[in-house]
């Protein structure tokens, strides 16, 4: 059996102090390592909280999530920081990239922060990774003078850097035209072939969904459904 990269524990939370409200009821769920698995459900279900709790951005009200071994219920906030910065990269709907900076600037941008200076091999890791997601010809120019697209093959380089045990990947393609929604998920999913990285990705679009290993869905707080899936190519592209 693969080893667990994730694993929550009856996970809960809540919000609110007079007026408590809850999102999230008692969620069990396990990431093994190298699974390509997507988190889906309607507007308002708690996938998004379900998220910001995976990726150690909001502690939850009860239960236990355990990332890479290690106990985060237990850990300050810099010990959080630490272990978030070591264990998981993310990538958003919009790319959040610096524009003051080139693109191999930011994604040298994780391995600066964590050793807290810039060493001459980050930029080879950098150029690198551009060159793996078809940017090396752009690793030079200012992130604001790319499309939306190279930007988004910018932000998956960015959290490849440091070669993370997870991905957390938040709406990766939403902010796509179809052609390149479907050209940036590729390149997640060759990631996860070619070097054994794990991804959650959280998307409305059951196209792609149907692309993934693994579909979980969460409804009303709970996980509805846990399913294996056996992924649909990609349909052809037109033109």
């Amino acid at each position: 059996m693969a080893e667990p990269v994730l694993e929550l524990e009856g996970v809960t939370k809540s919000y609110g102090e007079t007026v408590i409200t809850p999102v999230l009821h008692g969620i069990h769920l396990r990431v093994d390592t190298g699974e390509f698995a997507a988190l889906i459900g309607p507007s308002g279900s708690g996938k998004s909280t379900l998220l910001n709790l995976i990726g150690l951005l909001d502690r939850p009200t009860g239960g236990r999530i355990v990332l890479a071994g290690e106990d985060t219920s237990q850990l300050d906030d810099t010990r959080r920081s630490v272990a978030r910065g070591r264990t998981l990269g993310f990538v958003f709907q919009f790319h959040h990239l610096l524009p003051a900076f080139t693109a191999v600037e930011n994604v040298m941008m994780p391995l600066m922060a964590q050793r807290g200076r810039q060493e001459p091999w980050m930029r080879e890791r950098a150029l690198g990774l551009l060159e793996e997601v078809g940017m090396a010809s752009r690793a030079h120019h200012l992130t604001n003078a790319l499309s939306g697209g190279q930007q988004q093959r910018v932000a998956i380089a960015r959290a490849l850097a440091p070669r993370p045990r997870l991905v957390l990947a938040d709406e990766p393609t939403g902010n796509l035209d179809t052609r390149t929604a479907d050209e940036v998920f590729a390149l997640l999913r060759r990631f996860n072939v070619e070097h054994g990285t794990t991804f959650l990705i959280v998307t409305h679009d059951a196209r792609l969904a149907g692309r993934c290993d693994r579909i979980i869905s969460v409804v009303d707080g709970r996980i509805a459904s846990d399913l294996p899936h056996v992924p649909s190519p990609p349909a052809p592209t037109p033109g």
